[in-house]
């Protein structure tokens, strides 16, 4: 096994011999053997242990193991004690995860303030497939198969295509010592009723039965990494980022396979889950345009023609656009420059922009969302019309409607930004001086 080891953390450019590393050793048999290997080839480490303070006298009684253990190692050792039962009141967590937290935390800070090059773990393959059956149990997807990583973030995992029988036969060639936790043995753990009572039946059913199902695992988890690889270019090719919106058409989605999971993996990293998958298909199936679907601080809107999701806006206070805002005034999600201009100047017609006649303008002026009930003349009509009912009339995606800005002159819209400008306050043969907004084209939304 030794060979295999050396031979694995080199090949796989997991461990340097001439850097210094963390053991994490609790004093079971797993730790123990990692240490002593590492210890045995050269490799500079040093050990830490956890006391979570959980089992008494026993809790003390392993601290004491490791601490005479690194010494006959000849390697230093650091020690925190945990009131883990405390934090795990504090954070209203389970004791599992307390535990968890409080351990990898402090491992995170004693690599860094030593400076050591990682901390390693003892996980091994047993482990690895205990991870990957407790992922399929609590319903994840295919990442679920991957389980843990031989390298991630400052933490490393060597012992990982090794299985506790090779872990225990180092173990008893080299005549080690070790200490077992009791709490191992406890089936109300999710690890360990998996451990001990669901994978020993691969076993009875094939004496490789274990490695059989790491081995579908494996397979499972290459298959993966492609899909995640046309995922990608499937997103590059069919979702418009446009203005802090992504926009996906039905079209790129309803005759593909697997839609589901495209949906997902899109929508998951804005806190969608995958319950919701089935009902936003539906409400595509069912065209009902209009209907929302909420993730926390994020919205995904069913159009006409395709999904779009954004961020939910808040409203916004109102700003004032005074005389003297002659720069840059934010003006909705974008910057916009506030010029005076004399008249005679060319005309703008783009409706991002505004041109208004200045004399007939009471500043400062009045940015702020609109609101039920608002109501101005659209430039070249002569009647009012409810703004609600102008954009759905240009078919303003619900997501969009909510960020739609008025411009206001005493109460009165003079601007519907992005829109219409009203046609009470446009410019015309008689006007002598021309208030000009027009968007910054290098400012990006907000």
């Amino acid at each position: 096994m030794l060979e295999r080891f050396i031979n694995h953390v080199r090949k796989n450019n997991i461990l340097d011999v001439q850097s210094p590393y963390i053991v994490a050793v609790s004093g079971g048999i797993d730790s123990v053997v990692l240490a002593h290997m590492l210890q045995s080839n050269g490799f500079n480490i040093a050990i830490a242990h956890c006391n979570f303070k959980l089992r008494g006298a026993a809790s003390d009684a392993d601290e004491a193991f490791v601490i005479n253990y690194a010494m006959q190692l000849g390697v230093p050792v650091y020690v925190k004690v945990f009131d883990t039962a405390a934090y795990m009141n504090e954070m209203n967590i389970s004791l599992q995860m307390a535990a968890r937290e409080l351990r990898y935390n402090w491992f995170e800070e004693l690599n860094s303030s030593l400076g050591t090059q990682g901390v390693l773990v003892a996980h091994h393959a047993d482990d690895q497939l205990e991870t990957v059956m407790l992922n399929l149990l609590r319903g994840t997807g295919i990442e679920g198969i991957y389980g843990m990583s031989s390298k991630r973030d400052f933490i490393r995992r060597p012992l990982l295509p090794f299985s506790r029988q090779e872990i225990l036969l180092y173990l008893e060639d080299n005549g080690l010592e070790w200490r077992e936790d009791s709490s191992n043995e406890k089936t109300i753990y999710k690890r360990n009723f998996v451990r001990h009572n669901l994978l020993p039946l691969f076993s009875v059913f094939d004496p490789k039965g274990p490695e059989l199902v790491q081995y579908s695992f494996d397979r499972i988890k290459d298959t993966g990494k492609a899909f995640f690889y046309f995922f990608d270019n499937w997103i590059k090719a069919n979702v418009v980022f446009e203005e802090g919106y992504e926009m996906l058409p039905f079209s790129s989605l309803v005759s593909v396979p697997g839609k589901s999971s495209l949906l997902f993996y899109w929508l998951r990293k804005k806190g969608f889950v995958y319950a919701q998958i089935e009902d936003i298909l539906c409400a595509i199936e069912s065209q009902e345009a209009g209907r929302q679907f909420l993730s926390g601080s994020w919205m995904l809107n069913i159009d006409r023609e395709g999904l779009i999701l954004g961020k939910q806006q808040e409203v916004d206070k109102p700003i004032q656009v005074g005389l003297d805002d002659v720069a840059f005034s934010v003006i909705g999600q974008y910057q916009y420059n506030c010029v005076k201009l004399n008249a005679g100047v060319l005309i703008d017609r783009s409706t991002e922009n505004a041109m208004l006649d200045f004399d007939l303008l009471d500043f400062p002026l009045t940015l702020r969302n609109w609101e039920q009930g608002d109501r101005f003349m659209p430039l070249g009509m002569q009647h009012f019309k409810k703004v609600s009912d102008y954009l759905i009339d240009n078919k303003v995606p619900l997501i969009k409607k909510d960020r739609v800005k008025v411009l206001c002159s005493k109460g009165k819209i003079v601007w519907l930004v992005g829109f219409k400008v009203d046609d009470r306050y446009k410019i015309r043969p008689t006007t002598r001086k021309v208030f000009y907004l027009n968007k910054h084209k290098d400012e990006k939304p907000f």
